[in-house]
């Protein structure tokens, strides 16, 4: 090697590796920290933590594949997670999410991933966050999380086996392949509030039901709600579909997505949740945009039909602008609570009148989800949204990434 082709060699800096874990949740996967692993910059919110997870997913990425990265180019495995020891007394981690955008440089920490929320107890267990003391030899762990994006509690039930946690079992989840062990999830008041996404209400416009105006796609029934997540639900054929569509149907239209996007943005700024249909680009994972329908039987992406007599109602959500693959956990505790209120569209979808639970349909399936809800002085709260999904580590060690990329 040649004198200047040695300078040119030592001005690159190389990489860094940093320990992370490699988990599916529910029907989603994401890289988990703990956040004393970070780099010392990245362990405090800012660019260079945006930098830094950014790089490990791999974008943004103008192909859109995130080859150079762990994401695996969906809004469902385009997912960070962040863990520490809890400063919220009676709690045991807190959680930090982060939806990483694919094409763009962007990290959005507006909201909640309910799937991955699924493998924060085990994660947690397992890094060494949750007091030994509070785990069973064998049994069900009961693990406290703060949800730091939203101020929201929810509480894991984890099954141990011998000190470790249990991944496998014969739950099955549709839109994940194989089996695994139940964890149950319980979404503690999943309403917004001050401390929260939204403005302080369940439903920002103080209406169960509003007729949402969006130039250039038309004016339609809506309900918007803040829980689990801010979700605007229309019903489907009032935008023309059947609620029994699957991805490609939807994916593979810019028209549709194009109109869906626009619903979004003017849905947000009907709840409070931006000033201006232009700032919609800059919070991307909220809110979410579902169509619902009464129950029809139709075919699962699986090859599986779902017949209209096993599930309460359709619906079909849409994640980063695309139609998600199954269902994203926060918009199914959206689902649930809205279905437990009667007069909302999803609990007119659902037949009406009082519920606390429902099964939906869904591109892969079905998916069961309860709420427990109640009126107060006029108005409506709930206590709890609760189901189940699983989790699963796919990888442990260290990602690796360039050291001056963040």
């Amino acid at each position: 090697m040649s004198i200047r082709q040695d300078s040119k060699a030592m001005a690159h800096v190389p990489q860094v590796r940093i320990p992370a874990t490699y988990i599916r949740g529910g029907t989603s996967k994401g890289v988990f920290f703990r956040l004393q692993d970070l780099p010392e910059q990245a362990q405090v919110p800012g660019p260079a933590r945006d930098a830094l997870l950014l790089r490990v997913i791999g974008s943004p990425d103008p192909y859109g594949k995130q080859i150079d990265g762990m994401g695996g180019a969906t809004s469902s495995t385009s997912k960070t997670v962040i863990l520490s020891p809890s400063i919220k007394p009676e709690h045991d981690v807190d959680y930090l999410f982060g939806q990483v955008s694919i094409d763009k440089a962007f990290v959005d920490w507006s909201g909640n991933c309910g799937n991955l929320s699924a493998a924060v107890g085990s994660f947690a267990i397992s890094s060494g966050l949750v007091d030994a003391a509070r785990i069973p030899r064998n049994g069900i762990a009961t693990v406290r999380i703060w949800q730091a994006n939203i101020g929201k509690t929810i509480i894991a039930h984890v099954p141990i086996t011998e000190g470790e946690v249990q991944e496998t079992g014969d739950f099955e989840l549709d839109g994940v392949t194989f089996p695994a062990a139940e964890v149950q999830l319980e979404f503690l008041d999943p309403a917004a509030d001050e401390d929260g996404d939204g403005g302080g209400a369940m439903f920002p416009t103080g209406n169960l039901v509003d007729d949402l105006e969006v130039p250039g796609v038309g004016t339609f029934k809506a309900t918007l709600i803040n829980a689990g997540i801010p979700t605007i639900f229309v019903n489907a054929a009032d935008i023309g579909y059947t609620g029994a569509e699957l991805q490609d149907a939807i994916n593979g239209d810019p028209q549709a997505l194009l109109r869906f996007e626009t619903i979004r943005a003017h849905g947000a700024v009907r709840m409070g949740l931006i000033d201006n249909v232009d700032q919609a680009a800059g919070r991307q994972h909220t809110p979410k945009v579902a169509f619902v329908a009464p129950p029809s039987t139709y075919t699962a992406s699986s090859g599986k039909a779902v017949q209209a007599g096993d599930i309460d109602l359709l619906v079909r959500a849409l994640s980063m602008g695309k139609l998600h693959h199954a269902m994203m956990g926060t918009a199914a505790v959206a689902i649930g609570t809205a279905a437990a209120i009667p007069g909302t569209l999803v609990n007119l979808a659902a037949g009406g009148g009082e519920r606390s639970a429902v099964r939906f349909g869904h591109p892969s399936g079905t998916l069961r989800v309860g709420a427990e809800a109640r009126q107060v002085n006029g108005q409506w709260t709930v206590t709890k949204a609760i189901m189940s999904r699983s989790a699963r580590v796919l990888m442990e060690g260290w990602v690796r990434v360039p050291g001056d990329s963040f």
